[in-house]
């Protein structure tokens, strides 16, 4: 039989090139297979579980009936190289590079500034290049379909979108359709698809006369879409001719390949494959590897034996006939997508109604890499709950035909098909062949719901397929059908529900008395897996409301039904707003007299953007193995409060591969690390405080091996009693970390008594996961001589990591040199976390005396590193009748964690930022961080000031809405005006601060909106707008004042090109960009003589970290300068031959033995803050901006979408507005996710249920403000920082909470309807059940809430 014969030869291409394998471990992906054997490292890893689009590659293949070679984007994290026989593999290297020619994909991307820190960029311009590959004309829905399965964390999408819309060819204008032209002001263009705004050489402005006067006056561009390479599909790879001769030959033959634990046989025929089945009944089928994969990578499960029938043509039949159409079961979701588009086409409407509600489910059914691969068949066996695919075809009467050695029947997909969580009605033995879905009948309808975390490429809250047919000219219901998705442990029928509407006429009364019907058949219990009771079950009643309004329309157009809907209910029937608009940038021209080659103030590409689009740039994993080298795996706890009794790693230590074990008895030298003067162990020896804690480290020669071998640590614990989880639990048992801070200015007991009235409240903030890129990577390799390392590594930080080592393995600092290319983001999550895992490593290379390699995976990072602090605010305010704040008083709890990192540092910061914009005459504030057994959290871009900020703005808010007044107009009367002084008395002027408020405004037209929104309200009951502008007002610059100091080092070598080395590590912010900037202004030479190597601990030692957005005010006077020196000691050389070139210069120089190199040194700004006087000056400067965001949102659903954007930022004299504004639009969107959609959830043990994109949703381009626009505050001045410039990277976080308070203030107009108004609860992050909740329709209503404690919640209520 098949798997007792030999492998055989496996033969695919990569990138042109043949590749042959024979021994093929079944358990190696193309991933792997890409980076560790053919050195192909621009595809990366980023999750492994195919939700972020960073390993995405073309896969390409033969189609032997129509005679063309297919294509199509796919995870090669989740593709077995067993399945690559007769394809043709296509990675980022493959379509050019810079050392040969570029590929305009590359290009564009790189040029319109859509690559920062550039680890998800290859990703991405595989997507693009796979969609041009298939249709060289897209569209911009082409385009953001094809990028909804990359995900970014840098750029915000913007720049992205923009340089791929380059390639859209768009003609007509709105006025085609009789309408006025969107470029008159009075017209909103964003709900025009045609508008002539989305034309290539338009600009989408803030409103349509303003773009037109701008379309005139020719404005600034931030790159030149007149010098792009243009689109010659003839230059591309063509498919090989060998594999065509191969696929026309018909030779196909079984293969078969063993692993070290698996056999995968991949067979040809259908009667070959029922044969396995029958001897393997357990083994299972594998197709697109998109649910199996995921089990044996993040689950442990292990399938001995794998049959792929991939290449079994039977599975793969479409058979057309009147009654319906025949699906293979190994039809992918694109294939079953192009399918039912084609019947669409070519069918009557009322035959159709299945294919267009399976086809509405298909467009946001995950991402096209995942769509590309997942099979229509495995979707259905696998019986997934919330399956989107499974309610409609139960509800469209498909049915499934099997196979088997007893033959093949037809199994209905019906109410008992599916019978709990995974499991269906087949038997072990029995194989999916095809499906077939019925065309639908006169007077019958089919609809498909669905709700998910975020709009697109995410698994589905809740879903539904629901079907009717009534009796021919009437209303009465003859059949329905309803199956919803997500709300039990499998795919669930509400037959009762049926019965109860089934045989009455279709009214409102006969809804009104089915929903207690369906909320008794469809009870979800209050402990239900994935939580959220109260909103999925409130799902459950609004699907069916709106198949009951969609039903009742489609009934009064048919005129069976004498009245239509009323116009506010026909809300619940539209979809929400989803063209894109192209945005606008606006930023200050350079100053006149500039020469034309002083790069300063002008948009310049990142300096890496080139080979990071050509996957060429280098990562710390993508670095060459060295011979000898060894893999790390972390040993973590699994429990969250415990003794350590013993660990017994003698399992692991006989498993093939594993070289040791690290316990903390290995470390020579200390075995913690001192953080805010608290101890932090490396290893966990005796107690562990959190799950995720790390014990030791298994050491192998691969990483599977080393996974393997941590998996076989056995580690005994006992419990120990007061665990502690929430802020709460931490306040009842004083479980703090100190120091305690507090602050205050005015009498608050007079302020209270000048208030006309006085409101108290809380919000609680949940947490954030930095989810960089590029997870927490480094490289220890013992150089032998001397004790001497060096450490390879991702850090922000790295002469705190060179300390790390020093101490654990006891050398000096000078034998440790740390080196940091480049880093694929951080956010503040690579700095202490990163030490520890640096120095966990370098015991490990110590140890065993071969170079160590530690790659977290996804899973890792999040449940290991932590985040940003979640918070509890308590607050009393008083106030005035006319808005005026005469008194606040503010607790503020952070959830620390288990040790205590940099919480101290963070508090401070809440406490000194918490004022915001507003001169608050009476101000009291506490803050603590609470020590908990969840792990650990760190510093996170804004460090405290997202939430602070958050805390003020709801107070305003809460003010506000007892007054009957708008957020703005509270804002208004509060702000700070002239000369001010902080509440830790440091002055400052606030008038930039008031110019952007008011420039916001005018440019984003926030009156007469706010008119708009009010009218569109009271015309919607479903649909809901709401607008919200912020302020903000941040500290730039350290608090510590020494940690504001930096070096740098230039050497200028003889042929006249220049070295710069710094102390600031480049993470996508484009550091070193703007110190090429500055070096090429100081010595007066073109950027491209100058190149920077590295961030290196010997070429510059005793660095700060990167961070509080100081980089390039330190570094950047650092650099000026060393310039200054050697521009200083060439002005002799100058003056004696003034028509010399520089080149000339430098050889003179080294002629007359002057030197080329220097060093650089910037003191920085003495910085302090006395906690004791409550006062100080802890910061540089200040910057500042205001927001102006509107969102429309869905009350039924919590669906949302953000319309438009408007954001004002004084930066004072931009050094590159490309990178700012970058920085801008990428930290506003990071903001959206904290605010909006970002949560970390944890078990009630204190087990982190988040751990992937999956289950984390950052935003995606789903999320981008369909208009985005971007004004830099013109003539500002700052004489602190390096040409009057400003920094940049933290601030615009807390400007995404915009888009909460826009929410929030839907809500408002949706609980008006509902007959409620004043201050409501509302907390951080407003995802779509609490929006829906808070919004209080008649429905949610309906549900009946389980009252606390007596229950257990599937996850604790954070912070």
């Amino acid at each position: 039989m098949a798997e007792g014969q030999e492998s055989v030869l496996l033969t695919f291409y990569v990138n042109g090139k043949k590749v042959t394998e024979r021994d093929v471990d079944p358990e190696t992906m193309l991933l792997s297979y890409l980076r560790k054997r053919m050195r192909l490292t621009g595809t990366k890893y980023g999750c492994g579980g195919g939700g972020c689009g960073a390993c995405t590659v073309m896969l390409s293949r033969y189609q032997v009936h129509t005679r063309t070679a297919s294509h199509c984007a796919v995870n090669a994290c989740l593709l077995p190289v067993c399945q690559l026989q007769g394809a043709a593999v296509t990675t980022v290297e493959g379509i050019g590079s810079t050392k040969t020619k570029l590929h305009p994909v590359q290009e564009r991307i790189a040029k319109a500034h859509g690559s920062q820190c550039g680890f998800c960029t290859p990703g991405m311009v595989m997507s693009m290049y796979t969609l041009l590959r298939n249709n060289p004309q897209p569209s911009m829905e082409d385009i953001t379909e094809t990028l909804a399965g990359n995900l970014c964390r840098c750029t915000g999408y913007r720049p992205i979108l923009d340089g791929y819309r380059t390639f859209c060819e768009v003609s007509g204008c709105c006025q085609t359709d009789g309408a006025k032209c969107c470029l008159n002001a009075d017209l909103p263009a964003e709900n025009s698809p045609k508008c002539c705004q989305l034309k290539d050489k338009d600009t989408g402005l803030a409103n349509g006369k303003e773009a037109a006067d701008n379309l005139e006056s020719g404005r600034l561009e931030l790159f030149d879409k007149d010098d792009l390479l243009p689109l010659d599909p003839t230059q591309d790879l063509i498919f090989p001719p060998e594999l065509i001769r191969m696929a026309e030959s018909g030779e196909e033959v079984t293969q078969v390949f063993r692993g070290e634990r698996v056999t995968w046989v991949s067979p040809v025929t259908l009667e070959e494959v029922v044969e396995l089945k029958a001897r393997h009944p357990e083994a299972p089928i594998v197709m697109g590897n998109t649910n199996i994969g995921l089990d044996m990578k993040f689950k442990g499960v292990l399938h001995p034996f794998i049959i792929s029938p991939s290449r079994v043509p039977d599975l793969f039949e479409v058979t057309h006939e009147p009654q319906g159409v025949s699906i293979g079961a190994g039809c992918s979701m694109s294939v079953l997508q192009g399918v039912l588009e084609g019947l669409v086409r070519s069918l009557p409407p009322e035959q159709s109604e299945t294919h267009r509600a399976l086809l509405q489910q298909l467009a946001i059914l995950a991402g096209p890499q995942i769509r590309n691969v997942a099979t229509l068949g495995g979707n259905i066996v696998s019986a997934y709950p919330n399956s989107d695919l499974n309610p409609v075809l139960a509800a469209g009467n498909c049915t499934l035909t099997v196979v088997s050695k007893g033959g093949r029947h037809e199994i209905p997909i019906n109410k008992d098909f599916f019978i709990g969580f995974g499991k269906t009605l087949l038997k072990p033995q029995e194989i999916a062949l095809s499906v077939f879905i019925p065309v639908s009948q006169e007077g019958e309808f089919v609809r498909a719901f669905r709700q998910a975390p975020r709009k697109e490429n995410a698994l589905a809250t809740v879903n539904a397929g629901m079907r009717v047919r009534f009796r021919l000219g009437s209303s009465v219901v003859e059949e329905l059908s309803l199956f919803y998705g997500g709300a039990g442990p499998c795919t669930l029928a509400a037959p009762k529900t049926c019965q109860q509407i089934i045989g009455r006429p279709w009214a409102e009364e006969t809804l009104s008395a089915a929903y207690p019907v369906l909320l008794e058949e469809i009870p979800l219990d209050p402990s239900a897996p994935g939580g959220r009771v109260a909103f999925r079950r409130a799902l459950t009643l609004s699907f069916l409301f709106k198949f009951y309004l969609q039903m009742h329309q489609k009934l009064a157009e048919m005129g069976v039904l004498a009245e239509n809907l009323p116009q506010d209910m026909r809300s619940a029937l539209k979809g929400l707003p989803n063209h894109f608009l192209p945005s606008y940038q606006e930023f200050q021209e350079v100053l006149e007299g500039q020469p034309g080659q002083d790069p300063i103030g002008r948009p310049m590409m990142h300096r890496s953007a080139l080979s990071q689009a050509t996957g060429e740039a280098v990562y710390c994993d993508d670095m060459p193995h060295t011979q000898g080298e060894l893999f790390l795996t972390l040993v973590t706890s699994t429990k969250s409060h415990a003794k350590i009794i013993d660990i017994d790693f003698s399992a692991a230590l006989a498993l093939p591969g594993v070289v040791d074990v690290i316990t903390a008895g290995d470390i020579p030298g200390r075995k913690f690390r001192t953080i805010s003067g608290l101890t932090e162990e490396l290893l966990a020896e005796k107690e562990v405080s959190c799950v995720g804690q790390m014990v030791c480290a298994v050491v192998a020669d691969t990483k599977p091996h080393s996974k393997r071998g941590a998996a076989a640590v056995r580690i005994t614990y006992e419990d120990l009693p007061d665990r502690v989880f929430t802020v709460e639990e931490a306040l009842k048992q004083k479980s703090f970390f100190g120091p305690q801070r507090e602050i205050g200015r005015g009498d608050m007991t007079e302020g209270l008594k000048m208030a006309d009235h006085i409101h108290e409240g809380e919000i609680r903030i949940g947490g954030q996961e930095h989810f960089y890129m590029e997870t927490q990577s480094m490289l220890v390799v013992p150089v032998g001589e001397e004790r001497e390392m060096n450490v390879y590594l991702s850090t922000q930080h790295p002469t705190y990591c060179q300390e790390a080592i020093a101490e654990t393995v006891n050398i000096p600092s000078n034998r440790v040199t740390c080196h940091v290319k480049r880093v694929g983001g951080a956010f503040g999550g690579k700095v202490t976390k990163t030490s520890i895992l640096a120095s966990i490593t370098a015991v490990a290379a110590w140890k065993t005396e071969r170079p160590v390699r530690l790659v977290l995976e996804r899973g890792e990072d999040m449940l290991i590193t932590g985040g940003r602090h979640p918070v509890l605010a308590h607050y009393k305010v008083g106030y005035r009748n006319d808005g005026r704040i005469t008194a606040a008083d503010v607790n503020f709890y952070t959830n620390a964690g288990n040790t205590v990192d940099e919480s101290v540092l963070v508090i401070e910061k809440i406490l000194l930022h918490f004022d915001n914009a507003y001169s608050i005459p009476n101000f009291h504030g506490r803050s603590t961080a609470c020590k908990t057994n969840l792990p650990s959290n760190t510093a996170f871009r804004g460090f405290g000031v997202p939430q602070c900020m958050l805390v003020t703005e709801s107070i305003i808010d809460d003010v506000a809405l007892k007054l009957g007044r708008t957020a703005e107009e509270i804002r208004e009367i509060n702000m700070y005006r002239g000369p001010s002084m902080t509440h830790y008395k440091m002055e400052f002027d606030p008038e930039n601060m008031l110019r952007c408020w008011e420039e916001c405004k005018r440019r984003s037209c926030l009156e007469s909106r706010r008119e708009d929104i009010a009218q569109f309200n009271q015309q919607n009951h479903w649909k809901k707008r709401g607008i919200a502008q912020v302020p903000i007002k941040y500290g730039v610059g350290f608090a510590d004042g020494f940690l504001n100091q930096a070096a740098a080092l230039v050497h200028i070598f003889l042929d006249g090109s220049v070295l710069v080395s710094h102390g600031g590590a480049e993470m996508g912010q484009g550091l070193h960009t703007k110190i090429q900037q500055v070096a090429s202004r100081e010595l007066r030479i073109p950027t491209s003589l100058i190149h920077i190597s590295e961030t290196n601990t010997h070429m510059v030692p005793n660095t700060c970290p990167s961070a509080a957005s100081f980089g390039t005010d330190a570094n950047g006077m650092a650099v000026k300068d060393a310039c200054e020196t050697l521009y200083q000691r060439l002005e002799p050389l100058r003056t004696r031959n003034p028509k010399g070139t520089w080149q000339s210069w430098i050889k003179d120089a080294f002629l007359e033995k002057i030197s080329l190199s220097a060093t650089g040194y910037y003191r920085g700004h003495d910085t302090h803050m006395d906690w004791e006087r409550q006062e100080g000056q802890p910061y540089a400067y200040f910057t500042y901006g205001a927001c102006c965001c509107e969102v429309e949102l869905d009350c039924l659903t919590g669906d949302y979408r953000t319309v438009r954007t408007d954001i004002v930022f004084d930066i004072g004299r931009s050094i590159n507005p490309s990178i700012d504004i970058g920085q801008i639009e990428g930290a506003f969107m990071q903001g959206v996710g904290l605010y909006t959609s970002e949560e970390l959830t944890f078990s009630p043990s204190g087990v982190l249920y988040t751990r992937g994109p999956g289950q984390y949703k950052i935003p995606a381009i789903c999320d981008v403000p369909l208009k985005f626009n971007i004004y830099l505050l013109p003539g500002t001045q700052n004489p602190h920082a390096i040409y009057s410039s400003k920094g940049i990277g933290e601030p615009a976080l807390f400007l995404g909470s915009s888009v909460f308070l826009a929410l929030k203030d839907a809500v408002a107009a949706a609980r008006r309807d509902a007959g409620l108004s004043g201050p409501f609860q509302f907390h951080s992050p407003a995802t779509a059940d609490r929006t829906c909740l808070a919004c209080a329709s008649h429905l949610t209503q309906m549900v009946p809430i389980s009252k606390p404690g007596t229950f257990q919640p599937w996850a604790i209520d954070s912070p």
